[in-house]
């Protein structure tokens, strides 16, 4: 039988913890505070930074979202987040991807401060993370590293196979399980669109991870019985529904139960720790803040 690995109890333990964090910050008026950078009508991205904006609100944080036009020049970006990023209410700054063509993503990233780079992408970070001694870890790799924490899954000597090589999973994730960490000390094989014959390193997987974006890409002949599958995927398809489409994950969720030891779903899995993250990420830096008021005291 294959163990479905629902974050939801995961995420209500994390905010239990967090609220309390934060109550002890409101207690000395520092209010954990996100900035949401938003260009463009992209839906997708509208409905992802509202869903951000309730989870804030709910744990007792600001947050303010910053709605730029989609003819928006980068450098009118790079202003805007210069000004956040001097402003001592801010705690994050998150930029929502993908920015319209045109803009280069990657400069407007990077000039997010590294104390307020709450998503993790800041090369300093990414930097840190590497080495050995991580900050501020992107949201989605480290929600993954809870909910196998939470769920008690080995990761130490297991062979973990991660499909998927963005800076903003795979890579990430990689750096993460292959370290020396609690939750760690793994095999890491990073498979991409250069991999050959990829279910050969599928089925080699105690740990399969899915970041492509790809729907149901993989199945039940591309694993082994018995392996632990992070789907991290969340992709549309169309159907006959009310909706006009659901939600379905990189993994043939109905193909793998019973042959999976465990995974996770779609929706319902991966998608809410990443912004339970941001908030835990939002709060450490806070925190940090008070530290440096007591220090200066």
């Amino acid at each position: 039988m294959t163990q479905v690995l629902k974050s939801k109890p995961l995420v209500e333990e994390l905010y239990i913890k967090l609220e309390i964090r934060i109550k002890k910050l409101l207690e000395v008026n520092i209010v954990p505070k996100l900035a949401a950078i938003l260009v463009g009508d992209d839906p997708a991205s509208n409905i992802y930074v509202n869903s951000k904006a309730k989870v804030f609100k709910k744990l007792g944080c600001e947050s303010e979202t910053f709605k730029l036009s989609a003819e928006s020049n980068e450098n009118e970006i790079l202003e805007l987040i210069k000004k956040l990023n001097n402003d001592p209410e801010i705690h994050g700054i998150l930029v929502q991807l993908p920015l319209p063509i045109g803009i280069n993503s990657r400069r407007v990233l990077h000039s997010v401060s590294k104390y307020k780079d709450v998503d993790g992408f800041h090369p300093y970070n990414l930097g840190c993370l590497l080495e050995g001694y991580p900050s501020l870890i992107p949201c989605t790799p480290n929600g993954v590293i809870e909910l196998l924490k939470f769920y008690k899954i080995p990761v130490n000597g297991r062979h973990a196979v991660i499909v998927g090589r963005s800076n903003i999973v795979g890579k990430p994730l990689f750096a993460l399980l292959a370290q020396k960490f609690e939750i760690g000390n793994a095999t890491v094989t990073l498979c991409h669109t250069g991999t050959k014959d990829l279910a050969y390193y599928t089925r080699q997987a105690d740990i399969l991870i899915a970041a492509v974006g790809v729907p149901k890409v993989i199945n039940k002949a591309m694993i082994k019985n018995g392996v632990d599958i992070i789907d991290v995927g969340i992709n549309r398809i169309s159907n006959n529904s009310p909706k006009g489409y659901e939600l379905v994950g990189d993994v043939d969720y109905d193909s793998v139960l019973g042959f999976a030891k465990s995974i996770t779903p779609v929706p319902g899995g991966v998608g809410p720790m990443t912004i339970t993250m941001l908030a835990y990420n939002t709060v450490c830096v806070a925190e940090k803040e008070y530290h440096k008021m007591e220090l200066s005291i």
